[in-house]
């Protein structure tokens, strides 16, 4: 018989736990290492493995500094107290009973009880590297704080480290308090007999150095907490920093506090020598009644004698302070301030001296038109575009233009059940990038392309068209194959006339390479993916791609900045690329107000919850941007003065290039970041005030204008436009809101009050920004309330009754009736008010079409098929001016458009069956025109007394109500056939 059959049957059961045991580490270990490796992988291949070691090494080393100095005062504190224990000490039975039970455990509990406590600490430590590298590295800012004269960078790179290590020391020496006062106690150094408390000489001593210790680290905290009130809110929120109460109580009696504190501590050490712990107790109390009195009472008194009788002179010159700062940290001092004495009289040839900005306004709504370009150049139901879309220019025949841009990204949502391989491998990516001139449109109300279809064509020349990295891009595609293998990568689908299919196999380097078994193992677990492994499209030629999101791609490599919510993409040197606006951030500046970050960049088109994102500082410190072909990423240093992005630069060395390593042609593309603005203008809502008695009486606050055509409880978002401000020689691209005054519970009035706009050209000279980029322009208007802002207009617009009549009939049907955004331009020696409006029947694939403009200038108003002719009858028949949708209205634009795209392609998407739905769009706008005169002859006849004329009048009406419903109905089935005929192919 052999040993393995007289094995008892409970060391067996032993052996297959440890084995079972065994083998769950293995594979939780293989689970992290694989994750581990696979970064690796990544951040190599991208070209930024110096982040991620950067990363590890800097969390590694904290961890062993917390856990050290965590761990070995707690063990050397426990050891010494058993270690000095009384050999002979008589215990309390109690207390004897608890040593026995605990004894056997000495060992392990000396050991243990300092490693957990240090893995706690070092973890701790190890989440908190970032603030150790910023001190390690920080780097002068220039500019010196008015109450200490200390350089800013101290406050936003030194304070918060000194003041985390004297946090840190503190719990240390708390919890190695205790456990020399419980060891101590254990083995009879400490002894309670009733009333009377006995301490052996060498725990005395323990305990008095180690509580003097505790002081001293009291004493420097409190020291620390002197210069942290400049980054304090005081004088009831108005003021970010050291106030009156501050500076002449707060500061020095916290410099008292802390040389008391020191004073308690050398009572404590004395105790140590002569055993009277008398001393260090009446220290303590006195203390802690100083503490109340000098910290607590005494500045109550300043503030409540003092400050309240006369707050506003008192406060004055630490609101200048506060002002001052809060303009210099958000980057908002040098805005060029001047009012605008705005005219409200709409007379002829207003607009001659604006001409060139007339002819520039868009008239094309990025939140709405969505619909229309995925209508007309989606193709198919696995292509699409970003419910908003994006703002850029190009130059086209030799004019620069406001375009409407969007690419044409691969949704696998739309694919159905196609299979895990076809998403792997052939649903790869999307196709070209869609642009439409912002100030035109055609005449059924389509957008105007000048570049479009599939394959492209129009006005941007040859590009890349492939777009593997984007903001919809599959979560991991595999992509690769040798040259002489058949491409499986679809590029896009058959169409009309003969057009075949197009497959192409990816040829940049965008991805990790699969060209061993371990990296496919890994990453088969990684995605839990078994096709790593097992499918035969896999081979050494082929790459993952992930982390395809631009701003998902380059916060991973640039983990220190704030990404912008809205990376666009442009078509530049012959590659479509991502633009990506990167924040360096702080909340530590002196004397400069907080904000939430989050709350500030929300509006009706964006709402952002970031939770605890408060700052007091900002700089768009670096451009990045995200090839959507290779994905990669290029960092540049836009504002490279900015003291934090230089502290990070040394963190991070050779992580980011130089601005003059940008290209002329990504200049051009370059424009001023839409967050940054918005908290920009969230600051000069207040901050515009530069006088301290204003401010403080808060008689001039701002606030954005609610949005009138979307959520009227959200700001209104800004907008860019070409737009020539006063003081500008020529127009420039800028991004603009508008102002009204501060609400309050008893009024909120819609009147405009401000208006700023910063220019957002960089220029197009390779390295160099154009002068005025970045310059902030403020118009005050006048202060007597004539000025209707953007509520106020569209309150005008909707009650109109000519304009709500129309409306009306817009709306009649199945036919919904949606506003575009409201624009305000000072032309014309006042504020004109554009809108574009736009119908959409209900059928499942209608999109929207834009088939009215709104204007307003002062109170009077008007409403017709184009911008060019409601301006010339809003000012009296000749605005003086040409707007760019000249004849839109009459005859089709000639653009490439959607006919050229549908056409081209022969695409059996949705834009199939546009001409005939042009046609039915043309009856029912004939119809809706003709609707509109005889409501306005009815109107005529019914003021006159006509009633022969009225009833004519009103029978045309009902007659031509009728033909619009009709047109509507017949849009509404010729969509529908376009849908059903859509779906079966």
């Amino acid at each position: 018989m052999t040993s393995a059959a007289v094995r008892p049957p409970g060391r067996r059961r032993a052996a297959i736990w440890i084995t079972l045991g065994i083998v769950v580490v293995l594979v939780i270990a293989f689970f992290i290492f694989a994750n581990l490796y696979t970064d690796v992988l990544w951040f190599s291949q991208v070209g930024y493995l110096n982040v991620l070691t950067t990363g590890w090494f800097g969390g590694t080393t904290m961890f062993f500094i917390g856990f050290l100095a965590m761990a070995v005062p707690l063990w050397l504190c426990m050891f010494l107290a058993y270690r000095l224990r009384p050999v002979y000490a008589k215990l309390d039975p109690g207390v004897g009973r608890y040593q026995q039970v605990v004894e056997p455990l000495r060992r392990l509990a000396t050991y243990g009880i300092p490693v957990l406590f240090g893995l706690f600490a070092g973890a701790a430590s190890a989440s908190r590297w970032q603030t150790a590298a910023l001190w390690l590295n920080g780097v002068p800012a220039g500019k010196t704080d008015p109450q200490f004269h200390l350089d800013v960078s101290f406050y936003m790179f030194a304070l918060p480290f000194y003041r985390s290590i004297v946090a840190f020391m503190s719990a240390v020496t708390i919890i190695a308090l205790l456990a020399t006062i419980a060891t101590s106690y254990l083995y009879g150094s400490v002894r309670v007999a009733g009333r009377e408390v006995r301490i052996s000489r060498a725990a005395r001593v323990q305990i008095a150095v180690i509580a003097a210790f505790y002081l001293l680290l009291q004493a420097i905290s409190i020291w620390l907490d002197r210069y942290a009130s400049v980054t304090d809110s005081t004088v009831d929120g108005r003021v970010n920093g050291a106030a009156y109460t501050d500076v002449t109580a707060t500061i020095p009696g916290r410099a008292i506090l802390a040389g008391i504190a020191v004073l308690v501590a050398l009572l404590f050490v004395l105790t140590a020598f002569i055993g009277r712990w008398r001393y260090p107790l009446v220290g303590t109390a006195l203390l802690i009644v100083s503490a109340i009195i000098v910290g607590v009472i005494y500045p109550w008194g300043v503030q409540k004698l003092v400050v309240a009788p006369s707050e506003k002179t008192v406060e004055s010159p630490y609101i200048s302070r506060s002002i001052d700062s809060t303009r210099q940290a958000f980057d908002v001092n040098n805005v060029k301030v001047s009012t605008y004495d705005a005219k409200t009289d709409a007379k002829q040839g207003a607009l001659r001296q604006d001409a060139d900005t007339t002819a520039s306004i868009r008239i094309l709504d990025p939140a709405v038109v969505s619909g229309a370009f995925a209508q007309l150049q989606q193709f198919r139901q696995y292509y699409g575009f970003n419910s908003t879309l994006d703002v850029d220019r190009y130059t086209i025949d030799g004019k620069e233009q406001d375009s409407v841009v969007a690419v044409r990204e691969l949704h696998q949502s739309g694919l159905g059940s196609s299979g895990k391989y076809n998403e792997t491998f052939v649903y790869t990516h999307g196709y070209g990038l869609v642009a439409a001139y912002g100030n035109k449109r055609q005449s059924d109300g389509q957008p105007d392309f000048f570049e479009s279809g599939i394959p492209t064509s129009g006005k941007l020349g040859d590009y890349q068209p492939r777009v593997y990295f984007g903001e919809d891009s599959p979560k991991y595609s595999i992509v690769g194959a040798p040259a002489s293998s058949k491409p499986i990568e679809l590029d896009y689908p058959a169409g009309s006339g003969g057009q075949q299919a197009t497959y192409s196999t990816y040829t940049g380097n965008g991805g990790p390479k699969l060209d061993n078994l371990f990296t496919r193992l890994a990453y088969a677990l990684k995605f839990q993916d078994e096709q790593f492994v097992l499918s035969d499209a896999v081979n050494n030629d082929s790459q993952v791609l992930y982390n395809r999101d631009p701003r998902s791609r380059v916060q991973q490599v640039a983990p220190y900045l704030k990404l912008d919510s809205d990376p666009y993409p442009s078509v530049v040197n012959g590659h479509i690329v991502w633009i990506v606006d990167g924040y360096t951030t702080s909340n530590e500046y002196p004397y400069s107000q907080e904000v939430s970050y989050g709350d500030a960049i929300s509006d009706s088109q964006n709402a952002s919850s970031l939770g605890l994102d408060n700052i007091n500082y900002i700089r768009n410190s670096v451009k990045a941007t995200v090839d959507a072909y290779t994905g990669k990423v290029t960092l540049y240093a836009w504002d490279a003065s900015d003291p934090v992005l230089k502290t990070w630069e040394k963190i991070y060395p050779n992580t980011v290039k130089p601005m003059s390593d940008m290209s002329g042609a990504l200049m051009s593309h370059v424009r001023y970041p839409t967050d940054l603005f918005k908290v920009q203008r969230d600051i000069l809502a207040r901050y515009h005030v530069t006088d301290p008695g204003a401010f403080f009486s808060n008689t001039d606050a701002w606030q954005v204008s609610p949005d009138p055509s979307g959520d009227t409880e959200s700001q209104q978002p800004p907008y860019y436009l070409t737009m020539q401000m006063p003081g500008q020689s020529s127009p420039e691209f800028s991004i603009y809101t508008t102002y009204i005054p501060q609400s309050t519970s008893s009024s909120n009035r819609s009147i405009l009050k401000g208006y700023l706009a910063v220019d957002s050209n960089a220029g197009k000279t390779a390295g160099k920004k154009s002068a005025d980029y970045g310059t902030l322009r403020l118009l005050r208007l006048p202060s007597d309330d004539t000025i209707p802002g953007p509520g106020q207009v569209q309150n005008n617009f909707d009650s109109d009754p000519s304009v709500s009549a129309a409306l009306n009939l817009l709306r009649q049907g199945s036919t919904k009736v949606i506003n575009g955004n409201l624009l305000t331009l000072p032309v014309g020696g006042g504020l004109l008010y554009v809108e574009p409006v736009y119908i959409q029947s209900s059928g499942s694939t209608s999109y929207p079409l834009l088939q009215k403009v709104l204007v307003a200038f002062g109170d009077k108003i008007a409403f017709e098929d184009t911008l060019d002719g409601a301006l010339d009858v809003l000012f009296g028949g000749d605005s003086g001016a040409t707007a760019g949708d000249t004849g839109a209205g009459s005859s089709d634009t000639g653009g490439s458009g959607s006919t050229g795209g549908s056409s081209d392609t022969g695409g059996s998407g949705s834009g199939s069956g546009s001409s005939a739905t042009s046609t039915e769009n043309q009856q029912l706008q004939a119809a809706l025109d003709d609707a509109k005169q005889a409501l306005a002859d009815r109107e005529t006849a019914l003021k006159a007394g006509d009633w022969a004329a009225y009833g004519v009048a009103d029978a045309r009406l009902k007659k031509d109500i009728a033909a619009a419903l009709a047109a509507s109905q017949a849009i509404d089935k010729q969509s529908s056939g376009s849908s059903s005929s859509s779906g079966s192919k």
